[in-house]
């Protein structure tokens, strides 16, 4: 059943968070709570809702059955509003109340009583409710009961954040992020729907470490992250799988879209104003970038292709984005070789020369090391005397001391 308006749709909106889906699962612990709600009150309804941006869902409920609706149509708008729990003792002697349709049809609310579930931030995030078909009164004691029951739903919440969040950077542990995933994938199979994947690595973050002490390398970690999280939708998931190598999962996402969001979170880290005590750190990240198709099943290969196209990204320059391409169907991106040769960069004609260090090498790319990168011009000639090697050259990315080139 839905809930009908009880509010004018002109009220004020409330903040709120999305902490716990409000479109998951039934669980126990949530339920064991309703349950105990109705024993203590003696009501024959009880409910759990979680609220999500526009939208409220019910996670909880003994008693009546409610479904979805928009947070500005519901039962508990004048709680979410409030700073206070929201009595009502007679819906029929409450002129805001007495003919709306859930008073005067099924399921009869003629008791309510609602507090809101305030998140450690202080926002609203949900409310637990105690109805009845019939008037009752509700005293102080009562009234504790019911903020008590409520903060043991924070507190479970809270406890699960704990549990399933990276406590450093605030995205989802390694284990949640899988677990998660495993269920939007599960639903991509179900429903098919699209599904984008894609991992990404920190370029050259030992050197910040080592450079700029781990307290600036964890500062890095929580800007990237946090970039991510702004640029991102509130649906994507994102993991922290380990030391500086991130996860993203994005639902209802298609191949060319997916490449999009990687190169946009790309930028995004690329333009991070962090700055250290000799300057502005320079911060970028490697993207593979996978979907979901013929032959994955699980999330296992969906990360397992996104790690593919992330090696090629860091073997062909770093700071960039590579989808996965299909063996059988595609050619497998050029893979550099790891070469240590001294080289030359030559412009103005040849009248101006800078001597640097071809650290790795392929026949359409290369990585060079040098003293100082702006003195570098956008394009030049390398010339490596070993290999007689001649090639003129375009920037595709800067690192401190390190340039990025392609061939053409």
């Amino acid at each position: 059943m839905q809930i009908d308006a009880l509010f004018e749709e002109n009220d004020p909106p409330v903040a709120v968070d999305r902490s716990e889906g409000s479109d998951s699962p039934s669980e126990e612990s949530f339920d064991r709570v309703t349950r105990l709600t109705r024993r203590f009150f003696d009501v024959t309804m009880a409910s759990i809702t979680f609220v999500e941006g526009h939208r409220k869902g019910t996670k909880a409920q003994h008693g009546v059955m409610f479904g979805e609706a928009a947070k500005e149509r519901t039962f508990c708008e004048a709680v979410l509003r409030g700073t206070m729990p929201v009595i009502v003792p007679d819906t029929l002697a409450d002129a805001r109340y007495k003919t709306n349709p859930l008073v005067v049809g099924d399921p009869h609310i003629r008791f309510y009583a609602g507090v809101p579930l305030r998140g450690h931030d202080g926002r609203v995030i949900g409310i637990l409710s105690a109805m009845d078909t019939k008037p009752r009164r509700c005293d102080v004691a009562d009234l504790e009961v019911l903020g008590d029951l409520a903060s043991a739903v924070i507190n479970d919440l809270e406890l699960r954040t704990l549990a399933t969040t990276d406590e450093l950077t605030g995205a989802l542990s390694r284990r949640a992020f899988r677990e998660q995933a495993s269920r939007a994938i599960a639903l991509a199979i179900r429903h098919g729907h699209e599904l984008g994947c894609v991992c990404f690595d920190l370029d050259h973050f030992k050197s910040i470490n080592d450079g700029h002490g781990h307290a600036m390398g964890d500062l890095v970690l929580r800007e990237s992250v946090a970039t991510c999280m702004d640029t991102l939708r509130q649906s994507d998931l994102l993991g922290r799988m380990g030391g500086e190598e991130f996860a993203i999962l994005l639902p209802h996402t298609g191949p060319a879209t997916a490449l999009m969001v990687a190169e946009k979170v790309r930028a995004a880290i690329a333009a991070l104003p962090i700055i250290g005590t000799n300057g502005r750190i320079p911060v970028s990240a490697s993207f593979g970038v996978s979907t979901y198709g013929p032959g994955i099943g699980d999330i296992d290969e969906l990360l397992k292709r996104a790690d593919i196209a992330l090696y090629s990204a860091k073997t062909t320059g770093r700071n960039r984005c590579v989808e996965w391409i299909d063996a059988q169907s595609a050619t497998p991106p050029v893979i550099r070789r790891r070469v240590l040769k001294a080289g030359l960069i030559c412009f103005n004609g040849g009248r101006s020369t800078i001597d640097c260090t071809v650290r790795n090498l392929s026949s359409q790319s290369a990585g060079l090391d040098v003293l100082d990168v702006s003195e570098v011009p956008q394009r030049f000639k390398l010339l490596v005397r070993s290999d007689a090697l001649h090639r003129a050259c375009r920037i595709v990315a800067k690192q401190e001391k390190h340039v990025e080139v392609e061939f053409w």
